[in-house]
């Protein structure tokens, strides 16, 4: 047990390293088995964050993510979260103004993170294989269909239709006015 978790952290240790001596914009700590994001990334990063536009976390067993999290990278213009445990983001998202594509599939989301209606750069939402429930409007608005896929009848408590003209904007929430793609699919 002890000899996989040195494996593990070793592991995680090589990756960050290999970002920081290449320059490279791409963390990538997939399948890491990470239940939270190591904190002593942050030292380590601490000169490159700026840097750093994509980071992958895909395929780990992460809860959550902290406020820091989003406001160290908040420069990021992709987030691959697929894979994990993760039912809600923090409201510090919104500090993400970069942000054009972030994969929350294979997550617990059962609302639509309305967080992401704040992020006028955002073009890709991916919540496949979560289970979104409750009559509510998604955050496209005016929705045209060009922009936002049929809605699939397999999300449970929602009613086929519901994404159409009928949809609104929230108040003092975005409209998600660059999405170009909405994955919702099982």
């Amino acid at each position: 047990m002890l000899k996989k978790m040195g494996e593990a952290v070793a592991r995680v240790a090589r990756k960050v390293n290999e970002t920081v001596e290449s320059g490279s914009d791409t963390l990538d700590l997939a399948e890491c088995k990470l239940v939270s994001f190591p904190i002593g990334i942050y030292k380590v990063l601490r000169n490159v964050t700026d840097q750093i536009h994509l980071i992958t976390l895909a395929n780990n067993e992460l809860k959550s993510l902290t406020s820091k999290f989003m406001t160290t990278f908040c420069q990021l213009r992709e987030l691959r979260l697929e894979g994990n445990f993760l039912h809600r983001l923090p409201n510090e998202v919104s500090t993400l103004q970069h942000l054009k594509a972030i994969d929350l599939s294979r997550n617990q989301f059962r609302d639509f993170p309305e967080q992401l209606t704040t992020l006028p750069a955002l073009e890709t939402i991916n919540l496949e294989e979560n289970d979104i429930v409750g009559e509510r409007p998604w955050p496209c608005s005016p929705c045209r269909s060009s922009l936002c896929p049929p809605f699939p009848e397999g999300l449970t408590g929602h009613r086929r239709g519901a994404l159409g003209s009928d949809l609104h904007r929230r108040e003092g929430k975005g409209e998600l006015s660059g999405l170009r793609h909405l994955g919702t699919g099982h």
